[in-house]
């Protein structure tokens, strides 16, 4: 089997579109892969925190995982922090790539120009080394993420070249070599209302995005309230019509028909009653998932999986920093 990492930062409640381009995917990689997902909470303190409310977060994600069908029999589920390799090997990566590399990073460009270079942590310049350490740890092949990530698998690669061709002896690779792994469909879900802007957990405008905890009554209504636009004819149009196209991605995600089928079926009906049945599709989505993440966070069953996922995750990347120690010179080789 081909290896398969993913982690997501505990920094809210993930929305629909996490589910849809991102963890939806998780359910049907691991029959198929060697997964590990993670709750990658050591990337989320390049900004301030409140330590609580992020314990909170981790278990509440990690719960989720599992709600949505990842089955710990199957996939490695684990926190990030719990595995002490994950910061040893993001220095070892950081003293292996340049200043300027990180400088071009667009999260980092943004940040910093919007608040100025003295207002942004070194983490927020410095975390994708450590995102680099989350994927070579485990010898990833594979890596899914939406199309907006592809700059740090770039990064990812970019490093692995570099750290295989200068250290690596008898032509024997000491990392693997990771492809990205985008999403046929829904990889891309957009602001309810700005169907331009990517929909964003951290959306100042809650009725931008569906949280995979909302209430019923509250996702109806967010969706009612979705910005489409006056022709009220319901057609697959990007370019000009991205917030009924925004609301087909979702319907068809939720319930498995193609866009085509769904524009079939609405032919000649308006966005009310479009809405009002997509509504009803999502909210037949989330509520098993609901049942089962409350039955989780009451229950022991959550911290067993997670301390034995760490436990499974230390053995696996272990033996890769250890290569990497041994590559650049730290310690005393240790021979296995």
């Amino acid at each position: 089997m081909k290896t398969i990492f993913s982690g997501i930062q505990p920094s809210g409640t993930p929305t629909i579109g996490n589910y849809i381009g991102a963890m939806k995917q998780f359910i049907e990689l691991q029959n198929e892969y060697n997964c590990y997902f993670c709750i990658v909470d050591e990337h989320a303190i390049t900004v301030p925190q409140e330590p609580q409310k992020l314990r909170q977060q981790i278990r509440s994600l990690a719960a989720l995982y599992l709600a949505v069908g990842l089955d710990p029999q199957k996939a490695t589920i684990f926190i990030q922090s719990e595995v002490s390799a994950h910061a040893e090997a993001g220095w070892i990566i950081q003293c292996n790539t340049s200043i300027g590399e990180l400088e071009r990073m667009t999260q980092f460009k943004d940040k910093s120009q919007k608040n100025g270079r003295a207002g942004v942590s070194a983490g927020l310049l410095t975390y994708p080394p450590l995102m680099v350490g989350d994927i070579v740890l485990y010898n990833a092949d594979l890596v899914p993420v939406g199309d907006d990530q592809k700059q740090h698998l770039e990064l990812t690669r970019d490093f692995v070249e570099r750290f295989n061709k200068r250290y690596a002896q008898k032509n024997q690779e000491i990392l693997t070599m990771p492809e990205v792994k985008i999403a046929e469909q829904g990889s891309r879900i957009m602001s309810l209302q700005e169907p331009t802007k990517k929909m964003s957990k951290s959306d100042t405008n809650v009725k931008g995005f569906i949280s995979m905890l909302d209430e019923p009554a509250v996702i109806r209504k967010k969706i009612r309230s979705a910005v489409t636009d006056s022709t009220g004819v319901i057609e697959y149009n990007k370019e000009e019509k991205p917030g009924i196209t925004n609301l087909l991605n979702i319907y068809s995600a939720a319930t498995g028909q193609t866009v085509e089928e769904l524009v079939q079926a609405y032919e000649g009906k308006g966005y009310g009653d479009f809405k009002a049945d997509l509504a009803e599709a999502v909210v037949a989505l989330l509520e098993p998932i609901q049942v089962r993440y409350q039955e989780l966070l009451a229950s022991e069953e959550l911290d067993m999986i997670l301390d034995e996922g760490a436990e499974n995750a230390r053995l696996v990347a272990n033996k890769t920093l250890q290569r990497m120690k041994n590559a650049v010179g730290l310690g005393r080789k240790v021979r296995r």
